[in-house]
């Protein structure tokens, strides 16, 4: 997880949190959230972690649940017991074996499209 400004945020296994997260660091989920997370930095949803909500940041990397979409500047990994349910976005993505997505797939970097997210080829 990336530390660029040392902040690293934790829901732990048990916790729940109801709203939207916002951050300028990275945040691990092994709890349950229930609302969007934006992030400057990375997140990870740990293998009892869940999220009902969208979530945009720079690295996701999947263990757990995420119901919404996934918005991954850099890279989403999808490890082999992660639920995914809502269209992603990613520059890079890695999917284990095992692993359980429904939803779309568009895969780009930030420098790939025009203002409006539109694909330039």
């Amino acid at each position: 997880m990336a530390k660029e400004d040392g902040q690293v945020n934790i829901v732990a296994q048990g916790t729940s949190f109801e709203g939207k997260i916002t951050s300028p660091g990275s945040l691990r989920v092994d709890g349950r959230v229930q609302g969007d997370i934006a992030l400057s930095g990375d997140l990870v949803v740990g293998a009892n972690g869940e999220v009902d909500g969208n979530v945009d940041a720079q690295t996701v990397t999947v263990s757990g649940k995420i119901t919404g979409n996934i918005s991954a500047k850099s890279r989403l990994v999808l490890e082999n017991k992660s639920r995914i349910k809502g269209d992603i976005r990613a520059a890079k993505l890695i999917i284990d074996e095992g692993a359980v997505f429904d939803g779309k797939c568009e895969m780009s970097s930030d420098g790939m499209t025009d203002k409006k997210g539109e694909m330039v080829r």
